[in-house]
């Protein structure tokens, strides 16, 4: 039996590391069928981020396919996403550096198939008939940027023997995604939408004739619009195209017919996603009349086989709550699942039997279940007399048990986006802060995805308020209920969790310090210094600019600094093209003249979001050493201190 010790929260010694986090963890991507064979992406903090493509024998054995310092990952939109492709044994892939596409077969050495150009590329399909790719290309060449001020988009043809020979086949529109070929090669079907829409706010879903030359004839519009969201296009095997819709208010499967689109699921459930990045898939087929798909359901994932036939839903079981990227083959899926206790695996379920095999796990640490705090999903009341989400973790460490009376700081999480959403999936990197003895609220606040369209649409115009306020609201409840320390709130997010973390200290007087990771601090230099895919984002979140440039300033914490009273730390990658370090350093320089502790750790080599190993560790334990110092509480193991401009060294 444990004896537990007594000690202040925040004073808790964990066995989940940072060391222990970084050492043993990927970042796992979705898998790929390829015969019996299954591929998939591993990101390896170890090798400084380095995508690797992984192949897994029917034997069981792994072997890594592209060699050092090949590094699978494409910049199309910056996210990227659909950098791999695999089809009879030969591995296609965007390699970062070049952003060259890349033909390798186990064993081989990588062999280039694009030149040597600015171009980029991503979400490959192969068009066998004719030896080629068909697939996004990304222009980023001088005359491409003179002639539109922007990248230009299109899907092109990319012959496959090595010429370089490439073909556009559909151009005009701002953004391109998906684009799929018929199973005889005949017809081709694609997304598209322009600015200012995001293909969460209004794509279209387009097909066409394959001429025998390989150019495209007869393209028609046939689901989609400004308001209305299309996702992953699909054919089935015998030849029929099947899509996600929220035309209900909710993202559901559809199949296309002669009278137009047929709904195959009418449920209060999302059968899709936000596009964040390419390659992104919630359903496969199993054969024509079987798919295998994933849905959201007041915030938690299950798996499940639709009868295209009867159009039946039959629920899989799995003891997973987090489920994405499925594939499928005859009796057979892959996805990755995760839960509260499960971190994010690899997984193949035998349709027939319903046997589940873990192919990978995201780290292989075994955490004793004393260390690990369970989730509950909460409610809370909000601004306007609205509901919100989120997700709570109370503070859990076998080992210990906090003074009498004594409650626990709070750590509010705002997830990136805002376009996005939280889960119940098994993250050590909030464990950290649990098993320490932190509370954690990981907010799905107005505007994130499975609550349908309309919980989504809460946030247009309303950015820098809503989500504010359902972070705020959250924190008040949790005090409220006596579940947490009303006096040692804090806050912290990336990207635009970052901007919802810096405009809750900024505009409410609620939280006692906050993290921003790369975190927007001005809303106009962001509207005037980002990448494409996200030039416009903030027309319907924020207003037009320069139009409603009043609206910008009011609502960027950068302008307002005069409000902001409590202590901030501020990571940011050196490299990154989407928030800019100089957001961070003059939010810095401000607070530092105003004589509010701050700190600032800037990470040479790491672009949106950290890859690197020793980054990843050192912002986990520099953030945990800061609210140490700022809420009072003595770190139960010494971690490299940082400097809080303001405050003093220790």
């Amino acid at each position: 039996m444990t004896t537990q010790h007594r000690a202040p929260y925040g004073a808790w010694k964990s066995p989940i590391t940072s060391d222990l986090i970084v050492s043993q963890s990927i970042a796992l991507g979705g898998g790929l069928f390829d015969g019996d064979d299954v591929y998939w992406l591993e990101g390896r903090p170890a090798e400084a981020g380095r995508n690797v493509i992984v192949r897994r024998a029917p034997d069981g054995t792994t072997s890594d396919v592209n060699p050092a310092p090949f590094n699978a990952r494409t910049r199309v939109h910056e996210y990227g996403g659909g950098a791999v492709l695999v089809d009879g044994g030969i591995v296609i892939f965007s390699n970062f550096a070049d952003q060259r596409l890349y033909r390798i077969t186990p064993g081989s050495a990588p062999e280039a198939i694009t030149p040597e150009a600015p171009l980029r590329y991503a979400d490959c399909v192969v068009d066998a008939a004719r030896n080629r790719l068909v697939c996004v290309r990304e222009d980023h060449t001088e005359a491409a940027l003179a002639a539109h001020g922007e990248a230009v988009n299109t899907i092109a043809a990319i012959a496959l023997e090595g010429s370089g020979a490439q073909q556009v086949l559909v151009a005009g529109n701002d953004f391109y995604s998906t684009p799929r070929l018929s199973p005889d090669g005949n017809t081709l079907a694609w997304l598209t939408w322009r600015h200012p829409n995001m293909p969460w706010d209004g794509t279209e879903l387009w097909i066409a004739a394959v001429q025998p030359d390989g150019t495209l004839a007869n393209a028609a519009l046939v689901a989609g619009g400004e308001e209305e969201s299309i996702f992953q296009p699909e054919w089935s095997p015998d030849g029929r195209l099947y899509f996600a819709s929220d035309r209900s208010g909710w993202w559901n499967l559809y199949r296309l017919a002669q009278e137009g689109a047929e709904p195959l699921t009418e449920m209060a459930a999302e059968f899709g996603a936000p596009q964040w990045g390419f390659g992104m898939s919630t359903y496969a087929f199993e054969s024509a009349e079987r798919l295998i798909c994933t849905y959201t359901k007041d915030g938690v994932d299950y798996l499940a086989s639709l009868d295209t036939a009867h159009k039946t839903l039959t629920p899989l079981n799995t003891p997973y709550t987090s489920i994405g990227s499925i594939q499928a083959a005859p009796e057979k899926a892959l996805f990755r699942g995760a839960s509260p206790t499960h971190p994010a695996s690899l997984v193949v379920l035998d349709l027939a039997t319903g046997q589940q095999t873990v192919l990978k796990r995201a780290n292989a640490i075994e955490i004793d279940p004393g260390y690990l705090s369970i989730p509950q999903s909460i409610e809370f009341p909000t601004t306007g007399g609205l509901t919100a989400h989120g997700i709570f973790y109370p503070p859990q460490n076998r080992d210990y048990a906090a003074p009498e009376g004594e409650k626990p700081p709070l750590l509010v999480l705002s997830h990136g986006g805002p376009t996005g959403a939280t889960s119940s999936a098994l993250s050590l990197g909030l464990q950290y802060w649990t098993s320490r003895g932190f509370a954690v609220l990981d907010v799905n606040y107005g505007g994130s995805t499975g609550y349908g369209r309309a919980y989504r649409e809460r946030l247009n115009g309303q950015w820098g308020i809503v989500d504010v306020d359902d972070c705020a609201n959250g924190a008040r409840y949790l005090a409220e209920q006596g579940w947490v320390d009303p006096n040692r709130l804090a806050i912290r997010g990336g990207s635009a969790g970052g901007y919802t973390t810096l405009c809750a200290l900024t505009f409410r007087d609620v939280f006692h310090a906050g993290a921003s990771h790369f975190g927007v601090s001005d809303l106009e230099g962001l509207a005037t210094d980002t990448h494409k895919f996200e030039s416009r984002y903030l027309d319907r979140l924020v207003g037009p600019y320069p139009e409603r440039r009043d609206l910008y300033i009011a609502r960027s914490p950068i302008h307002h600094v005069a409000n902001l009273n409590c202590p901030v730390i501020f990571f940011q990658g050196l490299e990154d093209k989407v928030v800019p370090p100089s957001q961070a350093e003059t939010m810095v320089a401000a607070l530092r003249a105003k004589g509010i502790p701050v700190a600032y750790l800037p990470f040479a080599g790491e672009q949106h979001g950290f890859r690197r190993a020793e980054n990843i560790k050192r912002a986990l334990d520099a953030e945990l050493y800061f609210y140490g110092r700022v809420f009072g509480f003595e770190l139960a193991e010494p971690v490299e201190p940082v400097e809080i401009e303001n405050l003093g060294l220790s």
